[in-house]
């Protein structure tokens, strides 16, 4: 039976390589056989962007070209901004009233970004963005969730808003399950998780001479000094590209790293070789649709109809079962 499927990224603009294949290579292949809805989630971008919205409506149209280019089709699929599709925020509002406080305060993703943000003063809205992605969940009813590791966690906590609704008001809502990536994390050249706010990215969209550089300063494994020593692939960088762009002779390329018959600086060309063939043919896509923002804002357009469609018919069940005020 075909899953019900919601999904987003924040407008952080162009998309780079972790996104690709932490979540939207998931998403291509997923709306081929489900009912998908992914949403552009601007909302969200405010909880840690408050303060600097200069470039957030630039931002949208940049990472939604992306997506279009990687391949997500708007005749499978419902792509939309998050703000254009009113219902998120009621649904937000009435299940902010029901969520107890401490289980957002456990949330291990805040932690992280608190540390990693250097943020010294948390808002209401970036304490409760956990229940705004539950809404964005729940306001299509959705069965199933395309997630990395890291937001388990936000779909366990979807399921118990969920729970707690249906047992307070009744039968609303299905517990959606989290369908894991194929690729949960993708390093950087640094060997970090792979982010912007880390500089360590390469885009969808990257140039090949920048690419060429970024490979080139990728770590490798520290214990392969020389040419002929035995490398250990599992702690090189550049390997994990292999995994993603060189899938056919990436058991090849193990071999040849453990044994010593290949060095790091060829497997540095292979890969930017393999990586620029590879993306190529999305940056030239990407090319013709930056000439033509209007065919964009159509799509996004005529997808936040489609999805209003159906929160139009959620947050009505929503208000009945929780016998809200309605002046016929």
């Amino acid at each position: 039976m075909p899953y019900r499927i919601l999904s987003g990224n924040r407008p952080t603009g162009k998309i780079h390589i972790g996104n690709v294949f932490g979540a939207l290579q998931n998403w291509k292949e997923l709306q081929e056989e489900n009912e998908c809805f992914f949403e552009i989630a601007d909302y969200h971008a405010l909880t840690t962007g408050y303060d600097n919205t200069e470039n957030l409506r630039n931002d949208i149209m940049e990472i939604a070209i992306d997506w279009l280019a990687f391949g997500l089709d708007p005749e499978k699929s419902a792509i939309f901004v998050q703000s254009d599709v009113k219902e998120h925020i009621e649904l937000f509002t009435l299940l902010s009233m029901i969520t107890p406080l401490p289980w957002l305060e456990r949330n291990p993703t805040l932690k992280e970004q608190l540390q990693e943000l250097d943020i010294r003063i948390v808002h209401f809205g970036h304490l409760g963005y956990p229940v705004l992605q539950a809404s964005d969940i729940l306001i299509y009813k959705a069965t199933a969730v395309p997630v990395g590791e890291d937001q388990l966690p936000h779909i366990e906590l979807t399921r118990e808003i969920a729970r707690r609704f249906n047992n307070l008001y009744g039968e609303v809502f299905p517990e959606p399950i989290s369908l894991l990536t194929k690729y949960p994390r993708v390093p950087g050249p640094d060997g970090k998780r792979m982010s912007k706010s880390l500089n360590n990215i390469i885009l969808l969209s990257e140039e090949p001479e920048e690419i060429k550089k970024k490979v080139k300063q990728a770590f490798t494994d520290p214990q392969k000094i020389r040419k002929n020593d035995k490398g250990h692939p599992d702690n090189c960088v550049v390997f994990a590209y292999h995994k993603i762009f060189n899938v056919k002779n990436k058991e090849q390329r193990e071999r040849d790293c453990k044994s010593g018959t290949i060095g790091c600086v060829e497997c540095k060309e292979d890969c930017t070789t393999t990586m620029i063939e590879y993306l190529s043919p999305y940056r030239e896509k990407r090319n013709e649709l930056k000439k033509n923002e209007s065919y964009v804002r159509d799509i996004l357009k005529t997808g936040a109809h489609k999805a209003s469609e159906e929160t139009n018919k959620t947050i009505s069940d929503v208000r009945d079962h929780m016998k809200l005020w309605v002046n016929n």
